[in-house]
């Protein structure tokens, strides 16, 4: 992973607006209807290209495929994992979504209705035999269209590739325990781990499952404590071997746009987040329930060798955030751990599900990442001189 050692570099989470085109095939593929398979390979190669060469147009340094292919940055790997059946159950809302939903039920029910334009409702699934990965040839797919979309740009300091953690996937029916569980799921997906960093790419781990943990109101503090390390455990294993510094963790809060008075700070979420071994730590600070965080890190040391990817643009929110801004932020990070230790990114995922009306519009989407360049050489002008 590189760092900035001469300037503030900057990249972002992943997930990018699919082409409507592109959505429009998906959708027919997601509900099991015919569709053009010929065609859904075609639009998945030219939409990364086109995102790749956007990015670096833009100014981002640390680019990715912006998940294209894939219809959730969770729920994709349904598809690349044996041993789950679709679950009948209802499907409820993870508890830190329902105690905002039970204190602003008029604002959700309106906010909720958006979901109606994804090109598939999730898809609740129970594990009813052994997990074994059976995604290599998609995994493949995915890997040859960003190293393609790479070798029509130039200036890219870095690519990476997201893939999730080993949770939130459905109820164990199968295994004796949820940790059994969880640790199969996690052996499962270190195959696509692997494969990613074989590849040459950074490893992005997807985890919005701890701060779910940790802002659990059905669970004591202690038994949040202990979850929650249980949980870092289980990622660590999975991760076992891979070099820290081909790893950067997403750790995000499981709400977008909302009133958001329930999140949890990240002072409490810091210290299980550092507990799962990672080269770059990436988290939200746009959001202007967190801003104000980045004072905690004047007194929690880094991991060696560990740098921080501090989300200056909010994901949730159609304001393009001003370049003076995100260099006044970039700033209060490098005054904490190092201007070395910084790297420039968004909150969150752009497109975190395949929509047609995404919380941000494509187009605003761009002027964002624009902004974040510019405030990086802003900010690298103040830190460098």
């Amino acid at each position: 992973m590189q760092r900035s050692t001469d300037r503030v570099l900057t990249t972002h989470v992943g997930s990018l607006a699919r082409p409507e085109a592109l959505l429009d095939t998906m959708r027919e593929k997601e509900h099991g209807r015919p569709y053009d398979a010929d065609l859904f390979a075609r639009q998945v190669t030219e939409a990364v290209a086109d995102v790749v060469a956007r990015q670096r147009e833009v100014g981002l340094d640390v680019v990715t495929d912006g998940e294209m292919g894939k219809v959730s940055f969770a729920t994709y790997v349904q598809r690349r994992l044996d041993g789950f059946s679709p679950d009948s159950g209802e499907r409820l809302l993870p508890p830190s979504w329902q105690v905002e939903i039970d204190a602003f039920p008029g604002y959700y029910e309106d906010y909720l209705g958006k979901y109606s334009k994804t090109v598939a409702p999730m898809q609740s699934v129970a594990c009813v035999g052994p997990v074994r990965y059976t995604g290599h040839e998609e995994l493949q797919t995915d890997l040859a269209n960003l190293h393609k979309a790479l070798a029509g740009v130039s200036g890219v300091v870095e690519a990476f590739m997201p893939s999730t953690s080993p949770r939130g996937f459905g109820r164990n029916e199968y295994y004796g325990t949820d940790r059994e569980y969880y640790e199969a799921v996690g052996e499962a997906l270190r195959e696509e781990y692997l494969g990613i960093i074989d590849a040459g790419f950074l490893l992005q781990i997807d985890d919005p499952w701890l701060i779910e943990i940790l802002s659990d109101p059905t669970l004591d503090a202690a038994e949040r404590d202990r979850t929650a390390r249980e949980h870092a455990e289980i990622v660590n294993h999975s991760l076992r071997d891979i070099p820290t510094e081909k790893i950067r963790l997403h750790t995000c809060y499981g709400l977008n746009h909302g009133p958001r008075i329930h999140d949890i700070g990240m002072g409490e979420v810091a210290p299980y987040m550092l507990g799962i071994r990672a080269g770059g730590y990436s988290f939200e600070v746009a959001n202007p329930r967190h801003m104000h965080e980045w004072k905690i890190w004047q007194d929690l040391p880094l991991p060696d060798g560990a740098v921080l990817i501090p989300g200056l643009l909010g994901h949730a929110q159609n304001y393009v955030e001003h370049p003076e801004l995100i260099a006044d932020m970039i700033g209060w990070y490098a005054s904490a751990v190092g201007r070395e230790n910084v790297i420039a990114s968004a909150d969150c995922g752009f497109s975190s599900r395949a929509s047609y009306a995404p919380e941000v519009h494509p187009t605003v989407v761009w002027e964002k990442f624009r902004a974040l360049s510019q405030g990086a050489e802003i900010a690298t002008r103040r830190l460098w001189g």
